[in-house]
């Protein structure tokens, strides 16, 4: 049994040295900008030309020569305005200013803007209160990027400022990874679809949907793949089918139960193993392996397992198929708001919800690992580590966030 830090460096390892670049595809921004959120580069985005184009003013106020200023109370002339889209045209000379808005030209002659806040009008002339410095309050042109310049490198995922940027420097059309076909499917005479009532002793489907909407959340496209009784020949026949795709992954069927077949399936197909437990709780019995050139990811059929296996050691398998390098697992710290005590030396998870201020985490009341509820109140898992099973209240310990809340 390997701990979660081994198995995800692992499936990293794997992936890494055995996943091919995704193909990509063109995606209109201009058209439809939310299809491509979420997407990965697969080229460069390159300045079209200086940003700004121009010394661009970030403050409503007046375009001044330093000179001028160096006495408070300095008196200028008023010759003209420049505001953004229509710039003043002149030069300003001794002794003259112009009035500029924000994202305006700085015009000739003028090297600092000075805020409206501290000047008075007097007709067409205009008082300085203080001195001005030479660069105050406006932006060279080409500070943010030069013509030629990388602005997004490819392996970015983008969000709406990188479309924004995109947008920017020209780009109507972008080329992303194709997104890998992730296919999903669930073991166990037990579980009925949605739209069938379940008899007393039987239960909705529900991890499929819960990992499908993780698949995409983690930038792939699941692929349906349906539920697999508990006889080896019809798993057998989901299993291949589901490999057809660019990862499959499995929810129950893993554990040491009688009816627990898709190991001896997939080792039946000649599949290799890297890890078939983790100390972890929920998700001890996690499976990943490879199999006819796909990987594989065996899940616990418990919901809550399989939510936190998924997130820990499918996802970054997601983001290497997608062109996108993986991400640390993205923990951060909270005060624990009461005592926590686990008896299993585990690293474990647990349900729970972060408030501010502070911010302060405490677990939700949970019933195991097949409470989903539990995770619906909550908004977070609290890690408690193997090597610290009691935590005291008011200590700092690791929160891992739902990656959809934040």
């Amino acid at each position: 049994m390997i701990s979660f830090e081994e198995a995800r460096a692992k499936v990293i390892e794997i992936l890494g040295a055995r996943a091919s670049a995704p193909e990509s595809e063109p995606i209109e921004i201009g058209k439809d900008p939310a299809s491509a959120l979420g997407r990965v580069l697969a080229e460069n985005i390159s300045a079209d030309r200086n940003y700004p184009p121009f010394n661009r003013s970030i403050r409503d106020g007046f375009a001044v020569r330093c000179a001028d200023t160096v006495q408070p109370g300095a008196r200028l002339r008023l010759i003209g305005e420049s505001r953004a889209g229509v710039a003043f045209n002149g030069v300003v000379g001794e002794g003259q200013c112009v009035r500029i808005l924000t994202g305006a030209p700085v015009p000739k002659g003028a090297n600092a803007v000075v805020m409206q806040e501290h000047t008075k009008e007097e007709g067409e002339t205009i008082i300085l209160e203080q001195p001005t410095r030479a660069g105050q309050h406006y932006v060279l042109a080409g500070a943010e990027a030069r013509v030629g310049e990388v602005v997004i490198p490819r392996g970015s995922r983008l969000g709406y400022a990188e479309l924004a940027v995109a947008a920017e420097v020209g780009r109507a059309t972008v080329d992303v990874g194709k997104r890998p076909r992730v296919a999903i499917l669930s073991t166990g005479d037990e579980l009925v679809p949605l739209d069938q009532e379940p008899t007393p002793f039987q239960i909705r489907n529900t991890n499929n949907i819960s990992l499908a909407a993780q698949v995409a959340l983690a930038g792939g496209g699941p692929v349906m793949a349906g539920n697999a009784r508990d006889e080896i020949g019809e798993l057998r026949k989901r299993i291949e089918r589901g490999l057809e795709s660019d990862m499959l992954v499995i929810s129950g069927g893993v554990s040491v139960g009688k009816y627990d077949l898709v190991e001896q399936v997939l080792r039946d197909l000649g599949a290799e193993f890297f890890f078939n437990e983790v100390a972890i709780r929920p998700g001890k019995p996690a499976v990943f392996g490879w199999c006819k050139g796909k990987p594989v990811f065996g899940l616990p059929g418990n919901p809550v397992s399989a939510m936190v296996t998924f997130g820990l050691f499918a996802v970054p398998a997601i983001e290497i198929l997608s062109g996108y390098r993986p991400q640390p697992v993205p923990f951060f710290k909270a005060k624990l708001g009461h005592p926590v005590d686990e008896k299993a030396r585990l690293a474990h998870f647990l349900p729970a919800r972060m408030s501010w201020p502070g911010p302060v985490v405490e677990v939700v009341l949970w019933e195991g690992s097949g409470d989903i509820g539990a995770v619906v109140h909550g908004n977070c898992f609290l890690v408690v580590p193997a090597s610290q099973l009691h935590i005291d209240a008011g200590e700092w310990v690791d929160v891992l966030p739902r990656h959809e809340l934040f």
